[in-house]
């Protein structure tokens, strides 16, 4: 593994810094305040070629590596880790129709996707079943023109505001191989969704409950085989797991930077605050533990990127040790902001709050464990 990147890959994490800092830092806070991320935001993300970044680039996407996604969302976090982590939901979904879609359903859905005139938004995570995803229940009955869906999704990211879900649904009995990957578009007769929810962070992503009441969509919207829905849910979250590291990582940076030009500007005691001893050693502490998160994050994502036997175990690795550095970092730039930290105006209480939720989402950080140690046990 080379730990230099690329000239090719300095440039796309510039691009995208540069359009991060450019059109969603200056609006991050009216976004989280509204609610709501403008639509407008994500065509010209497209342009850029993030619409698709690891789409294979005979279906219009960039065909990008994993390692060379993670760039991308690191980078968009310094501008506001809910959009970025907003974007890798999309790109998740995108990446299972192309991996496992029909011809006809690829040719039908990726290139609005790709654009994202068609924002797309996934639907795993139900009311009773968090953790436990293999006992969901929402239904997937067989008709002659297709399925009708009746169940309810929880805390679904883009819910009411996507264009189109991607939909794990039991179409058989109980447990893993009994589950279905459909796409629902937005408008289906009996889709409908819960209120608004009311979150700690995120609160640019309108988050909502999904709701299937006789909702009948045609055949040609399952995605991939009958009965592979959960090996292409658990297939899509390794990456997911990687971007949702990299939106923790690049959030830290951002506070750590921030909190280097705080600190030389305050002064107490006759001199700047970054002189005191003390201080810098935990400068030093929050430096060595994001470089080493930086460091694992890369070694995981170009596991996944060669295929290798213990990928799945480094992303759960890597997403269990970056989210947490990534808390610890911001928490304590808002310590060593003092009492301006905790005020919306100096931008460290919102990384807080964002980045507590990556700690939970795309598997909690106690189910990564909990992969990590049936790996180990395995392999004995």
């Amino acid at each position: 593994m080379d730990f230099a990147l690329s000239e090719e890959q300095t440039a796309i994490f510039d691009m995208a810094h540069a359009f991060g800092q450019d059109r969603i830092a200056p609006h991050a806070r009216d976004w989280e305040r509204e609610g709501t991320i403008p639509k407008e935001l994500w065509p010209e993300i497209a342009a850029l070629g993030f619409g698709g970044l690891y789409v294979s680039e005979e279906a219009g996407g960039s065909g990008l590596s994993r390692l060379d996604a993670t760039l991308v969302f690191e980078a968009l976090s310094m501008a506001c880790p809910s959009v970025a982590a907003f974007l890798s939901i999309h790109n998740m979904c995108a990446k299972m129709i192309d991996k496992f879609g029909s011809d006809e359903m690829k040719a039908r859905v990726l290139p609005k996707a790709m654009t994202m005139e068609t924002v797309l938004s996934y639907c795993l995570t139900e009311p009773g079943s968090g953790s436990d995803a293999a006992a969901l229940k929402t239904r997937a009955e067989r008709t002659n023109e297709g399925y009708t869906l009746n169940g309810t999704k929880a805390f679904i990211s883009g819910g009411g505001y996507s264009d189109a879900y991607v939909v794990m649904v039991r179409s058989g009995d109980d447990g893993p191989k009994g589950i279905s990957t459909v796409y629902v578009e937005d408008g289906a007769e009996g889709l409908s969704y819960g209120g608004l929810e009311d979150k700690m962070g995120w609160r640019s992503q309108p988050t909502r409950q999904v709701q299937f009441d006789s909702c009948n969509i045609s055949s040609a919207n399952l995605v991939g085989e009958e009965g592979k829905g959960f090996t292409y849910a658990m297939n899509g979250l390794d990456g997911g797991r990687l971007n949702i590291a990299a939106c923790s990582l690049g959030a830290a940076q951002q506070a750590l930077s921030m909190t280097l030009s705080y600190m030389a500007e305050r002064k107490a005691f006759g001199k700047p605050i970054d002189q005191f001893q003390a201080l810098q050693f935990r400068l030093a502490d929050m430096e060595i533990e994001l470089q080493a998160a930086r460091t694992f994050l890369r070694q995981a994502a170009w596991k996944l990127d060669n295929d290798t036997p213990d990928a799945t175990k480094f992303c759960a690795m890597a997403k269990k040790f970056v989210t947490e550095a990534g808390s610890r970092i911001v928490n304590q730039c808002l310590q060593l902001h003092g009492g301006y930290g905790y005020l919306a105006d100096y931008g460290i209480e919102k990384l807080v709050r964002d980045l507590r939720v990556h700690e939970i989402l795309e598997g909690t950080n106690e189910i990564m464990r909990l992969i990590v140690a049936r790996q180990m046990l395995a392999d004995q």
